[in-house]
């Protein structure tokens, strides 16, 4: 199976997180203190995997309740103190009322304080949420006709069914072919899946350069 690379536009619009967020955390305090650094390319062109995707809707969930100084310290005990150095999306981190916990089956791992705790609200990382006023989508049906799964082209989003890039029949919609017509370059592709990967496509490119002005971290 080829793993797909994402450059940054796609790894943010899939994550929710920003372009300077995703600049700020592979770089700040050094490879060692990042909060996620690539782990296809850390330089130009900079290439995230699935699993980078993965961890940094982890990091987008945990910046909304929890300080980026508080996540590097929980960052620092996973992996210094408890030595776990897997990916960080091997882990599941849930932030609480001033800390960040570390979610086993039976329990939980404060990250901030030390200690075992239980807790009873677990978050699905890869369902839809809120950030910022954006509808961040579902990581594997971003759309209802456009998936993301890894054993299909590595992970490109493609029409949901097939093996069909969803880009690619954004770019026909782009290019002024009806919707109703997809079907006769793309047998199967219907007008709503036409739809739908147009309408990703212009999400996707929501998160360029035009992107407004805020807090990075």
């Amino acid at each position: 199976m080829r793993a797909v690379s994402y450059e940054p536009k796609l790894a943010a619009a899939l994550s929710g997180a920003t372009l300077r967020q995703l600049s700020h955390w592979r770089r700040a305090a050094g490879p060692k203190g990042a909060v996620l650094v690539p782990e296809i390319s850390s330089e130009r062109p900079i290439l995230y995997s699935f699993r980078d995707v993965v961890a940094l809707r982890i990091c987008v969930q945990l910046r909304e309740e929890a300080s980026l100084q508080k996540i590097r310290r929980a960052l620092n005990t996973l992996r210094e103190d408890l030595g776990e150095w897997k990916h960080l999306s091997s882990y599941k981190l849930v932030a609480g009322p001033d800390t960040i916990y570390l979610a086993e089956p039976d329990h939980a791992v404060d990250l901030i304080k030390g200690g075992n705790v239980v807790i009873h609200q677990m978050v699905d990382v890869l369902a839809p949420f809120y950030k910022d006023g954006r509808s961040i989508p579902a990581l594997l049906t971003p759309r209802e006709h456009v998936a993301v799964d890894e054993s299909v082209r590595g992970g490109e989003p493609v029409i949901q069914g097939t093996r069909i890039p969803a880009s690619d029949v954004a770019a026909l919609v782009r290019d002024g072919i009806p919707l109703d017509q997809i079907g006769e370059f793309y047998p199967g592709v219907t007008a709503e899946a036409a739809r739908d990967a147009a309408d990703f496509s212009e999400y996707v490119d929501s998160y360029g350069s035009s992107e407004p002005r805020q807090a990075v971290a």
